[in-house]
């Protein structure tokens, strides 16, 4: 290969060294100490445990906290003298004190079965210097019959008040004196901005490892191979090139908007863990093809839709230009869609709309990141072709590390997010 052939190809490496660095870095912060959590709970209530395991723990586990410890005060006695004590020992209004109790090391204090968006909104790094320590209380049980409305909150320094359940605790949090604003924030709010970092690494990394694929890199090829027989210059290239790509990354998105509204009407953390077994799945599908290629299934453009791309190429103008993106992408998500579902899982699992809304949106970019490098660096048509030529002979290398890249993400959504 020549050295101009050989400046795509390194920038194909160096892009899917940015992925493993970013996934690092995930690693790297959410394996960072973080805040021990205590639940102090009754093990016979038939409502708290399904509770702590289908909500609570799961959320408290993608916030990033540390080591979770549970304590049954029913089945042994010591461990409500224990509360009690704690509860003394931290100034615990009696009024506030539920059936169930979890210290978030000791700034945080949920007592009974507090909704998922008021903990999401005092974990944010927005509320890190807003209060030193917090105790929010919801006790009603919904299987009671007596469903929740409301729940009570307070802080040292501010008053004990009780909001509707659909109102925002920030609502309170921005009531508090300026004492306890500024008080010390100990390591919830570090543990919170980190778990933050680790979070958006695993998204934005899986965007851009979703970008590194032979599928969309084969077709912008054949299609700037095909303008060079049309003697397009360089700028109706970019112009061609840029509405291909653009088209592609409108397509993707709509996709991944409609799948990440449906999930987070369901089971968010159920499709969450779904996602991230499909794609710990599709990873080993494509590690299988670096050793036996051909042999049972493998991630690749369906030929469905392929006759219709074509067609819409050899029109070589701007919104047929635009239709082969679409279709591309259409045709693509089989063989690209096993990162993004895992990811659109864990963002209904770990986010609100809006801000799942805003990673979907960054998670695009990253995707499309590849394409733009690539459109760039492919300059005249000798290096087309020696590129396509090295693509064909290192397919099986890139599906090897690309494979490997996504069952490591499932593990990351697996282990530390859901």
């Amino acid at each position: 290969m020549t050295h101009a052939a050989v400046r795509p190809a390194r920038a194909v490496a160096m892009v899917t060294a940015a992925a493993l660095l970013l996934f690092v870095i995930a690693g790297l912060a959410a394996a960072k100490s973080a805040p021990p959590v205590t639940i102090y709970f009754n093990g016979s209530c038939h409502d708290c445990v399904p509770y702590l395991d289908h909500e609570l723990i799961p959320l408290l586990r993608g916030l990033g906290v540390g080591e979770m410890v549970r304590r049954d005060y029913i089945l042994e006695r010591r461990w409500r003298a224990e509360l009690v004590e704690r509860s003394t020992a931290l100034g615990m209004p009696s009024q506030l004190q539920g059936h169930m109790t979890i210290f978030i090391g000791d700034r945080i204090i949920l007592q009974g079965h507090v909704p998922s968006g008021i903990i999401r909104d005092l974990f944010a790094p927005a509320q890190a210097n807003r209060f030193a320590r917090i105790v929010v209380l919801q006790d009603k049980m919904a299987s009671h019959g007596d469903p929740p409305t409301e729940y009570t909150v307070w802080a040292p320094g501010g008053p004990i008040a009780v909001y509707p359940l659909a109102e925002p605790v920030t609502r309170y949090l921005a009531t508090l004196p300026a004492a306890s604003s500024s008080a010390a924030a100990p390591a919830v709010p570090a543990a919170a901005v980190r778990s933050g970092a680790a979070f958006a690494a695993t998204v934005l990394g899986a965007g851009l490892l979703d970008g590194i694929n032979p599928c969309a890199f084969s077709v912008l090829l054949l299609f700037v191979a095909f303008l060079f027989t049309l003697q397009r210059g360089r700028p109706d290239l970019l112009a061609f090139g840029f509405t291909y790509i653009g088209a592609i990354y409108l397509t993707y998105f709509g996709i991944g908007l409609g799948l990440l509204s449906v999930f987070q009407l369901g089971a968010p953390h159920l499709f969450a863990r779904l996602g991230a077994g499909l794609m710990i799945l599709l990873g080993l599908v494509n590690i299988k093809d670096f050793f036996w290629y051909g042999l049972g299934p493998s991630l690749t453009l369906p030929k469905v839709g392929v006759a219709a791309r074509d067609r819409w190429m050899r029109r070589a103008t701007l919104p047929a230009t635009a239709v082969v993106g679409f279709l591309v992408g259409i045709c693509e998500f089989p063989c690209t869609g096993g990162v993004y579902v895992g990811i659109l899982g864990l963002l209904a699992a770990q986010t609100t709309y809006w801000v799942g809304l805003t990673y979907l949106v960054a998670y695009n970019v990253m995707f499309i990141l590849p394409l733009v490098a690539l459109l760039l660096v492919v300059g005249n048509r000798r290096v087309v072709g020696q590129f396509s030529r090295w693509m064909a002979t290192n397919k099986r290398q890139l599906r090897l590390g690309q494979g490997a890249v996504m069952v490591a993400i499932g593990v990351v959504i697996l282990v530390w997010f859901v």
